[in-house]
């Protein structure tokens, strides 16, 4: 099976608060797909069952990334799904560009 190419950058939306105060719902993110996450880095990423989430790389192990959201109280993250595999981090949030832009 051919690999699947994404195109260098791609936008995400945010649609909750669990990344509350780093970003709100209607938050528009520029993502680039070619940066390797980082602990700390704001990434997009999908979890086992399909679903697709802003959260925060707050680890590396050796089953995945450990994703965080940086309201506990808000949504749902790896305490709740475990940790996401290696592929399935999909990009790395660049900037929020709309409404308040900025580097993240």
């Amino acid at each position: 099976m051919a690999e699947t190419r994404r195109p260098p950058w791609g936008w995400a939306l945010v649609t909750g608060a669990s990344m509350e105060p780093t970003l709100s719902a209607g938050d528009r993110l520029l993502v680039s797909h070619r940066c390797r996450p980082r602990v700390g880095a704001v990434v997009v990423a999908l979890f086992p069952d399909g679903t697709r989430v802003v959260k925060r790389a707050a680890q590396r192990r050796t089953t995945g990334w450990w994703l965080l959201s940086d309201d506990p109280d808000a949504g749902v993250d790896s305490r709740h799904r475990g940790p996401v595999a290696e592929a399935d981090v999909l990009g790395v949030v660049v900037a929020r560009v709309w409404p308040r832009p900025r580097r993240l």
